[in-house]
Formats: structure tokens, C-alpha cells, sequence
């Protein structure tokens, strides 16, 4: 039973949001000294890792054969597909582009959630989602208008790319039989080191390190906003439910252009400013008054 939100859920909100943030400006430093796939797959297996270690240490259950059936696709879906085209993504845009692209996550599930799970689509989120969509259009019209002409429009559709796959994972969480929260996260991590391991070993080789700034960035990754910040979204969900916890939504996409303009510097044209006002407001016209999409965060 949830009770009303304590201050310890406020900081832990603000937290995350700092965190999730906070992330693409980490992965773009640690593409300063890895590649894309050593980096995603570093921060999936650290945070395995971390997990599991966890698991171990509350008792947590392992998964049923049931839900490992969809724990496997979600995996795919929700780490190792959505890591490797940001990482790949963010070579060629700002850490800010990925990060407003990660704000329309909410949006795209409401119409996967319409056709695959028993949340229907009504008239007012249906606005909320084309408002939104409108704002994504602003964010990578150029792009779209470019492709064919160097990697940027492609790294752009990549971000978004990595956004569609975390909706998928979502809606197939919805649908997965009952599992304990942190084997659900670390079980997912596990799928998706198991296959960017070989993937990295295969095309980019084994890592060495390459120096602290870029070191710190994988480790960081792997431990805070993939280990750490599942935890905290679990005690906050627990304690004032799912539907406090889609506050974090709003404040990832802010985060990830602060970090960008005041730590990378990062030259921010202005279609990106329209881009997240209308993403936003999309999802506060898709929210409002209803229950929220149960998504928390863009696990970016």
C-alpha cells in the first residue's frame, strides 16, 4: 500500500532525475576514450553485476522459466538495443539532442499500449501524443530532410531509435508474468551483457583502460545510473507509488540540457528549446488528470 510522498521520495525523485539526466553527458565522456559498444556494454555488465550482487544479498527469488521468456526480449529491448544506438547516436549529436529524444518515451507507448496491453488510447491522450510527436518532428526535421548526407541524420534517428526500443520493453513488461522488481532489473541487465559481450569482443576487442576521465565516466554508468538508480526507483514506487514516480519524466529532458550547455559546452540550436516545450507539454496534456503511463525514466 503507498502512502503519501515523505520528503525522502522528493530527494529520491529529484535524484533520479539528476541521474537519468545526467547520463548522456557521461556517455558522451566516456565516448572519449571507448567505443560505443564497449561502452554500453561496460555499463550493462557493471550494472548486472552490481545487481546481482544484491539479489544475492536481499534473497531476491530468481525468475520463473515463464518470465524468463519474456525477461530475454525485454533485455534486448530495454539494454542492450536502446545503449548501443544512443552510444552510437551520441558520437555524432549532443548529449542534449538524446536526451529530449529520451522525453517522448511516455508518448510513444501510449499508442504501443493501446494495440498490445489493456490501456486504451482515449481522445485526450491521443492530443497529448500528437502535440508531442510535433515536437519530435521539430527535433529531427532537419535531419530527416539530410539523410544520406554523413552520420548526423542517421545518429539522430538512432536516439529515437533507442527511444521506440525502450516503449517496446515497456509494453512487454506490462505483459510479463509477476516478478520481484530487482531480479526484473537485474535480470534484464544480464540479457543485455550477454549480448553485447561477444558483440564487443567481436568488433571493437577487449578494453584497456584509456585514462580517468573516460574510466570514471564507464564506471560511473555502470554503478549510478544503471545499478544505483533502479534501487531508487523500486524504494520510491514502493513507498508513493508508480504514479509519483513518473515526475521524473519532466525533469530528464531539462537535466540533459543543462549538463550538456554548462559541463560539454555543447552549441544548442533553438529548434531543441521548441522541441522539448512541446514534447513536454504533450506529455502533461497525455497526463492530466488520468492515470499516468507507468514508465519511469528514460534508463537512458
Amino acid at each position: 500500500m503507498t502512502q503519501a510522498p515523505t520528503s525522502a521520495n522528493w530527494l529520491s525523485v529529484i535524484s533520479l532525475g539528476l541521474i537519468w539526466g545526467g547520463t548522456f553527458m557521461v556517455v558522451s565522456i566516456a565516448l572519449e576514450g571507448y567505443g560505443p559498444l564497449t561502452v554500453a556494454c561496460a555499463r550493462t555488465t557493471l550494472g548486472a553485476l552490481a545487481l546481482l550482487s544484491l539479489m544475492a544479498a536481499m534473497g531476491r527469488p530468481l525468475p520463473s522459466r515463464a518470465a524468463m521468456i519474456y525477461l530475454i526480449p525485454i533485455g534486448a529491448f530495454n539494454t542492450a538495443l536502446p545503449f548501443s544506438l544512443l552510444s552510437w547516436g551520441q558520437q555524432y549529436v549532443p548529449s542534449a539532442f538524446a536526451g529530449i529524444s529520451m522525453a517522448a518515451l511516455p508518448l510513444i507507448v501510449l499508442p504501443l499500449a493501446h494495440v498490445f496491453s489493456d490501456e486504451k488510447l482515449s481522445g485526450q491522450k491521443a492530443l497529448g501524443v500528437v502535440i508531442g510527436f510535433a515536437g519530435a518532428l521539430v527535433l529531427i526535421g532537419p535531419g530527416l530532410m539530410a539523410l544520406g548526407q554523413g552520420a548526423e541524420p542517421l545518429a539522430q534517428l538512432a536516439c529515437i531509435g533507442a527511444s521506440v526500443s525502450y516503449a517496446v520493453s515497456s509494453v512487454m513488461t506490462r505483459r510479463c508474468p509477476p516478478v520481484d522488481p530487482i531480479t526484473l532489473a537485474a535480470f534484464t541487465l544480464v540479457v543485455g551483457a550477454a549480448i553485447l559481450i561477444p558483440a564487443m569482443l567481436l568488433v571493437e576487442g577487449v578494453p584497456s583502460w584509456t585514462g580517468a576521465r573516460s574510466g570514471w565516466a564507464i564506471l560511473f554508468l555502470g554503478f549510478v545510473p544503471t545499478a544505483l538508480a533502479a534501487l531508487l526507483r523500486v524504494l520510491v514506487i514502493r513507498s508513493a507509488g508508480a504514479v509519483f514516480m513518473t515526475l521524473v519524466n519532466y525533469q530528464v529532458p531539462l537535466w540533459s540540457v543543462v549538463f550538456g550547455w554548462l559541463v560539454l559546452s555543447e552549441d544548442l540550436p533553438w529548434r531543441f528549446f521548441v522541441a522539448l516545450g512541446l514534447i513536454l507539454f504533450g506529455l502533461a496534456v497525455s497526463q492530466w488528470r488520468g492515470r499516468p503511463t507507468r514508465i519511469f525514466g528514460p534508463r537512458a
